[in-house]
């Protein structure tokens, strides 16, 4: 595996954040409570109180922001 850049890094961790799933009514095939997704940045999205998540596959889709809560991480256990 190549090594990454800092700016790559950096850049990352920018656009993704962690998020714990808290509510997943109306979701509940797509959703698990309790669990962590990766965030992705979307400013269209935030406008309309949606969250970009993407999910195992790598593929993303749109969610109440409400149904989420974000995890504080420190930087450096991003980048291990």
């Amino acid at each position: 595996m190549a090594a990454r850049s800092t700016r790559e890094t950096m850049a990352e961790t920018h656009t993704k954040q962690l998020v714990v799933c808290i509510d997943n009514e109306g979701y509940a095939v797509s959703l698990e409570k309790r669990k962590i997704y990766i965030a992705l940045r979307d400013a269209a999205a935030a406008k309309q109180r949606l969250l970009r998540i993407a999910d195992e596959s790598g593929e993303d889709y749109l969610y109440p922001k409400k149904s989420f809560r974000p995890l504080a991480v420190k930087r450096a256990a991003l980048a291990a």
